[in-house]
């Protein structure tokens, strides 16, 4: 074994060694996950605080300090504004309810020619009184999530005095960190690393905070357009059709699918449906033609089914973790295909030529393909100049 090949063995160990830490840890991650997301975002505006003369610290301290006033401004905003659409979500439920037992079925029913009794509800609790045996083991599972949830709110709230803790340390030695890693580099890659770490950078950043302001943007825009329709609760549809964009179209179709129920049951007449098609209709041009162009840009080139594989996999992979890494680390393996794929370009596997026996050989079955697909009823004459 060469050098050079043993160099590319060890590195390639260390890359999996580290990924299986990663996903080993990933349950105690994802505090440390968001708070370097909130330290990567605010250390351009560090940067630029000390760039007028401050020091770190103090310019540290002031854009934490601005964090943590717009994060409580918007939670003053939102938290009434959810509490309220929640509040009459639930008083519509019933509604909603009805809606889907007298309208809904019936027409799935008659469309799919079922059975009149498919969704009949005395089935459902006939089956349920069959298995009535089964109630004691199903408290038993309720009562082992309820003390789960129980865990799960101490958790969070750990999380949410953690998070601001390590993101104000991490966005204060930022750079010191990130210098320290690149003296760990082997010098021999330490170039191609830098060269493409700076690549990523910039993919990145434009990536997570134009997709924040796109977000943000659907989300105003189809809460206040289904509120001038007059959906009851058009701000908290707009608010998840707008958290969902992040993933091609699934905010557009979860938002336009409960648009249109809350239409249908609120009012029941084609008109507003027909509004609704029209402020999702709006939102769609709007976000291709104006906020991703803008905003994002086409520095990631992701394909929306890309997208949507990368999500999966990481929610699969790393659990929320995964899902809330999915898109920015797509967007570095984007940088890096890019560098693998222009390799390969000038590497010796595609360089080199065809041997001469092997291009003959494709040359008469491209001859002998043309011969027969260019007059298949008719017999070829001889080529004697005639």
């Amino acid at each position: 074994m060469t050098q050079d090949t043993s160099r590319r063995w060890q590195m390639l160990a260390l890359i999996g060694i580290i990924v299986f830490l990663i996903w080993l840890l990933a349950p105690v991650l994802m505090p440390f996950a968001l708070a370097a997301m909130l330290a990567y975002l605010g250390d351009p505006l560090a940067d630029r605080l000390q760039r007028l003369g401050m020091g770190r610290t103090l310019a540290v301290s002031i854009v934490f300090t601005v964090i943590i006033i717009i994060f409580i401004g918007v939670l003053l905003l939102l938290v009434p504004l959810i509490q309220r659409q929640v509040t009459n979500l639930i008083d519509n439920l019933p509604h909603y309810v009805e809606w889907l037992r007298s309208v809904a079925l019936p027409w799935v029913q008659q469309r799919l020619h079922l059975e009149a009794d498919t969704f009949d509800s005395d089935k459902v609790l006939t089956a349920i009184k069959e298995h009535i045996g089964s109630i004691g083991s199903i408290a038993a599972s309720t009562l082992a999530k309820v003390t789960q949830s129980g865990m799960g709110v101490i958790t969070w709230m750990t999380n949410a005095v953690l998070i601001p803790v390590v993101a104000f340390y991490l966005l204060r030695d930022w750079d010191t960190m990130i210098a320290h890693i690149q003296r760990l580099i082997p010098r021999s890659v330490e170039p191609t690393v830098v060269r493409l770490s700076r690549e990523s950078d910039q993919v990145l950043g434009a990536f997570v905070r134009g997709q924040l302001l796109v977000m943000l943007a659907l989300g105003v825009f189809y809460g206040l357009g289904l509120t001038l329709v007059g959906i009851s609760i058009g701000p908290l549809i707009g608010m998840v059709a707008g958290l969902l964009s992040f993933v091609p179209y699934l905010g557009f179709m979860i938002g336009f699918v409960a648009a249109l129920v809350a239409a249908l049951v609120q009012y029941g007449d084609w008109n507003h449906v027909i509004l609704v098609g029209v402020v999702f209709t709006i939102g769609q041009l709007l976000e291709g033609y104006v906020l991703v162009p803008r905003l994002v840009g086409g520095k990631i080139g992701l394909h929306p089914v890309a997208v949507i594989f990368a999500v999966l996999a990481g929610g699969h992979l790393f659990g929320f973790l995964g899902v809330l890494l999915a898109l920015p680390a797509a967007s570095v393996v984007v940088v890096l295909l890019r560098y693998v794929f222009a390799r390969y370009r000038e590497s010796n596997l595609y360089m080199e030529p065809a041997a001469p026996d092997e291009r003959e050989a494709v040359d008469v079955d491209v001859d002998v393909d043309v011969r027969v697909d260019t007059h298949p009823s008719k017999p070829r004459l001889p080529d004697d100049g005639s």
